[in-house]
């Protein structure tokens, strides 16, 4: 797992070749980054299953729990098969812009 601080967030990416090995390598250390907002890029999984993308559910909740954000990056799936409680784009650019806008609302209290 690789993690690059960005001005406004934290880039992780997976430098193994298993989702399901890396959704549990960023549920165990989730405590690393809880107080970050978060781009988890899977851009890397083309094949990705909706059961795989499922497995980002329960860290996800929790980490937006704590008022922070957390994005994936994966344009395998149709959009209109995730559920609502992930936030996932087909593009490390529109998690940027997520995180952007996330981040004004928080401020204005939404």
């Amino acid at each position: 797992m690789n993690i690059e601080k960005r001005e406004k967030y934290l880039l992780i990416t997976d430098d193994k070749d298993s989702i399901t090995d890396f959704t549990s390598r960023l549920t165990t250390n989730h405590h690393q980054f809880e107080t970050e907002n978060v781009v988890v890029d899977i851009l890397k999984y083309g094949a990705l299953e909706l059961e795989e993308l499922l497995g980002f559910l329960e860290l996800s909740t929790v980490h937006r729990a704590n008022k922070k954000s957390f994005v994936i990056a994966n344009d395998a799936i149709n959009i209109d098969k995730i559920p609502e409680e992930l936030v996932v784009v087909p593009t490390l650019r529109e998690a940027e812009d997520i995180i952007q806008m996330e981040e004004l609302e928080r401020e204005l209290g939404f």
